[in-house]
């Protein structure tokens, strides 16, 4: 009966793998089909509205083009206007005023104005402005250097613009006055109003001079869109998220993505540029989007009701089968009991592989012994080589000196053999307080003929407050030694060796880093392995890093290895500073 549930058990796996795959297929098909779409029919919405855009543009500079035109003509025919000429010439203005009003209802102008040869104005179609002086006006100043009608533009305090045709009318080949035809183009503003998001006309400077964003005028372009940007990061997070449907926009005014047209006005280097959102690009595609939606939705919900169907039949079967589960039930109590006893037979063999690795551990803490004593033999054959040359050399005081230091490496061995009782005891003991400056200071000295002979430069940054830690000297110094010592070794075929020692005692933990030159590690992940070594046969047994990396775990702290980015090997060792010391930080 195992087999047959296998079987459905498999069944069951496999076909629920296969809901998940036809799921994920679907979804796939789905979202590629939205993305397609939306890709397709902005593209070709977009299109249709940037042609309408462009046919709209046409029809509004061509009438702002035709306005002023016809405007152009007036101050000709003005200025040949032998009622103007008899005023200018009696100085008699007394039915000029009433007469421009007459012919500005014919012209269809914004204002007619009719200045002395001083520039004073002596008749208006607005009789406000009667004895008013604009003999510094662009219009009079214009008319004047200039025998063919002129077009002038004059900034007005209220911030527009007023737009004007000048002629100069001369009697007997002298000036004797002026004719100003103003034009009004502000009612175009109100019709672009009416039929595009933002239309603006800017002069052969780039300023703005028509626009229906009144706060727009007498800026440039770039300023006036800057204006009306987004005001911060999340509005314009929020505009990027809304745009999802819109092709890579032109610019933004007020906030919204819109496409720029832009034409050139053969009128003075104008030219017209408008602005138009994409409101109803984006409804028309999302409407068809959630048309797609839907019909992805309906086919969603038709797959889950047969899957549901299904879904029922397979539990008939599962209250079958339930059945023959409960004659399994016996069967499984029997193989429970089976495995009690085999677990009561393999505590027994933990209990013998328990002792086997106690054997283990014996034999690799002598290992470890033999190991940290060879250091301080090799160390004493040294001194006592250089002893004897410098008492041939009858030098008794460095040699003295010498001997001193073979006394130091006795009394060190000594206390390596004191330090393996007191692991024989209990853990602990030898713990004192320590500056780990004098622990790097010792291991330099002990590793001092070693670097004398290979003759490598050493860098040493230590800090000048002390770096107090709790922990065993001896063993914190064996750890700095085999560090210097594997440094030493790596640079062996190196040219210039170098060894740089870095001790910092910040963040609540004390770092000792050593870094050399040389050709780096081959593989982190074995290095602290038992009895893994790159050295050639018989130069290591591969227990150093080993050993080091298991007195430091003990310490409560941490060593590790990388390599350099220029090069070389660097070796960390961690442990934590002494908790007075911590809450002091």
């Amino acid at each position: 009966m195992s087999e047959v549930s296998d079987i459905i058990a498999h069944r069951e796996a496999r076909r629920r793998w296969i809901l998940r795959a036809a799921a994920v297929v679907f979804f796939a098909i789905a979202v590629a089909t939205v993305w397609v779409t939306n890709a397709f029919l902005t593209e070709r919405f977009t299109e249709s509205t940037r042609n309408r855009a462009e046919v709209r543009l046409a029809l509004y500079s061509g009438n702002l083009i035709s306005a002023l035109q016809r405007a152009g003509v007036v101050p000709l025919l003005l200025s040949r206007d032998p009622a103007l000429i008899g005023a200018l010439t009696s100085r008699d203005y007394t039915q000029t005023t009433q007469l421009l009003i007459s012919y500005l209802d014919e012209i269809g102008a914004a204002s007619l104005t009719l200045l002395d040869e001083t520039g004073r104005i002596v008749a208006s179609s607005d009789r406000s402005r009667l004895g008013a002086n604009m003999s510094t006006s662009p219009a009079f100043v214009s008319a004047q250097r200039s025998p063919d009608t002129v077009f002038s533009v004059a900034r007005r305090e209220s911030g527009g613009f007023a737009f004007s045709y000048s002629r100069r009318i001369d009697v007997d080949g002298s000036l004797a006055g002026v004719v100003v035809v103003g034009v009004d183009l502000r009612q175009f503003e109100e019709n672009w109003a009416g039929f595009a998001d933002a239309v603006m006309v800017t002069d052969s400077d780039g300023q703005i001079i028509l626009a229906t964003e009144s706060r727009w005028r007498g800026l440039t372009e770039e300023a006036a869109l800057a204006r009306r940007s987004a005001t911060g990061a999340i509005q314009r997070a929020i505009r990027a998220t809304a745009d999802w449907t819109v092709v890579p926009v032109d610019a933004y005014v007020a906030g919204e993505a819109v496409m720029r047209q832009s034409t050139r006005i053969r009128f003075q280097g104008w030219r017209m540029t408008s602005f138009t959102n994409y409101t109803s690009v984006r409804e028309r595609v999302n409407g068809i989007l959630a048309i797609e939606i839907m019909g992805f939705a309906l086919v969603l919900a038709a797959m889950l009701w047969l899957v549901s169907r299904k879904a029922l039949l397979r539990l008939s079967f599962f209250q079958r089968e339930s059945i023959e589960l409960r004659r399994l039930n016996s069967a499984l109590q029997r193989e429970v009991a089976e495995r009690e006893r085999a677990e009561k037979n393999l505590e027994v063999a933990e209990q013998t592989v328990q002792q086997t690795s106690k054997l283990a551990v014996l034999g690799e803490m002598s290992a470890a012994v033999s190991h940290e004593l060879n250091q301080p033999l090799a160390a004493m054959k040294t001194y006592l080589a250089g002893a004897r040359l410098l008492v041939q050399r009858k030098r008794p005081d460095e040699a003295l000196a010498s001997f001193h230091r073979i006394d130091d490496l006795i009394e060190r061995m000594g206390a390596i053999t004191r330090q393996l009782k007191s692991y024989a005891r209990k853990g602990g003991d030898a713990l004192e307080p320590l500056d780990l400056r004098e622990c790097v200071s010792s291991a330099l000295a002990l590793m001092e003929p070693q670097l004398r002979r290979r003759d490598v430069r050493i860098e040493r940054t230590v800090p000048i407050d002390p770096v107090p830690v709790v922990a065993d000297r001896i063993r914190v110094e064996q750890v700095i030694v085999n560090l210097f010592r594997n440094a030493i070794d790596a640079t062996k075929d190196v040219a210039d060796p170098q060894i740089k020692i870095l001790l910092t005692g910040t963040g609540g933990a004390a770092t000792l880093t050593v870094r050399d030159n040389g050709v780096g590690i081959g593989d982190l992940d074995q290095l602290f392995e038992p009895f893994y070594t790159t050295k050639a046969p018989g130069d290591g047994t591969g227990l150093g890093l080993a050993i080091s990396s298991g007195i430091v775990g003990d310490l409560g702290g941490r060593l590790t290895a990388r390599n350099g980015r220029s090069g070389g090997a660097v070796f960390e060792m961690q442990l934590p500073l002494r908790e007075d010391v911590k809450a002091a930080e």
